[in-house]
């Protein structure tokens, strides 16, 4: 973060502080692997990679960015040769080891392509700005096609765990407008 930014962060925390404002929340950061619109709950796993946490969405919905989107892909490691996925049934992470036979430069996500004849799934690494191809068992390509999309990451601002008192979507947010 910038000199200017951090002393513009340090001065609103100074007029919130002086006005009594309590600035004693907590914020937390995840990707979404479930949203229930009418239960108002998006379930995501935390960018530290620990167990699922359920939130409920902010009461107000002005307090709400875009609705997130959901899948079970988490996180895609073609260096080390697996990729984490949520499973709903267990609610629980899986590592699921493949081997990486390609990959290709791409600067935004694109959708996995599962391709059956070859045995092949190419998925998204933003860690490695990429699309990777990997061989993949039968099995794992007839998993629900959810299994290899990547949810939204989200950033929620809470005092009480469990309730979002702010929830950001950090995929469809463009914060380079944010300062204009």
């Amino acid at each position: 973060m910038s000199t200017g930014k951090l002393s513009m962060a340090a001065a609103v925390a100074a007029v919130l502080l002086a006005c009594g404002c309590d600035v004693s929340g907590k914020v937390e950061q995840g990707r979404v692997v479930a949203y229930d619109a009418g239960a108002k709950q998006v379930t995501l796993i935390p960018e530290d990679g620990t167990a699922p946490v359920t939130v409920r969405t902010p009461e107000d919905p002005d307090e709400m960015g875009p609705v997130p989107a959901q899948g079970k892909l988490v996180r895609v490691d073609a260096k080390g040769g697996r990729v984490l996925v949520y499973d709903a049934a267990a609610q629980t992470l899986r590592a699921i080891p493949l081997t990486p036979v390609g990959q290709r430069p791409a600067s935004k996500p694109g959708p996995p392509k599962i391709d059956r004849a070859r045995n092949t799934l190419t998925l998204y690494s933003p860690s490695e700005r990429a699309m990777v191809t990997f061989t993949a068992a039968p099995e794992l390509l007839s998993m629900p096609a959810d299994t290899w999309k990547a949810g939204d990451v989200v950033r929620y601002y809470y005092k009480e765990p469990g309730q979002a008192l702010r929830l950001m979507n950090v995929t469809k947010t463009d914060l380079s407008k944010a300062d204009k």
